[in-house]
């Protein structure tokens, strides 16, 4: 993750939890939030998403965003100054921080 990316994630993730209500975020939460949501991306989606491939083809890939909630959940355990209040916020996050990430362009696509 270079600087630049580290940085808009950051603004990201700020954005969101203005947006959201019952997230709660500071500066440095939201900082550190970047790096562990890169690590978790990297390290520990993979597992999961391959664990529960079934099921996320039974639903047509709408299981993906659970996972994804509970993972914004996780990572408000381990960051401090990053809160959310419940499963149903971490999922409206979690889809915030895609869609706003979809328009500023920071997904990559693997060649």
């Amino acid at each position: 993750m270079t600087l630049m990316q580290w940085l808009i994630s950051t603004i990201v993730i700020i954005v969101a939890a203005m947006l959201v209500p019952g997230v709660t975020t500071t500066l440095v939460g939201a900082i550190l939030l970047a790096v562990v949501l890169a690590i978790i991306n990297l390290f520990i989606r993979p597992f999961i998403f391959v664990l529960t491939l079934p099921v996320n083809v039974l639903t047509l890939g709408l299981f993906s965003l659970v996972i994804n909630a509970l993972l914004v959940m996780l990572a408000a355990e381990v960051v401090p100054g990053f809160a959310v209040s419940g499963f149903w916020t971490a999922l409206i996050f979690s889809v915030v921080l895609a869609l706003i990430n979809a328009v500023f362009g920071t997904y990559h696509r693997k060649a």
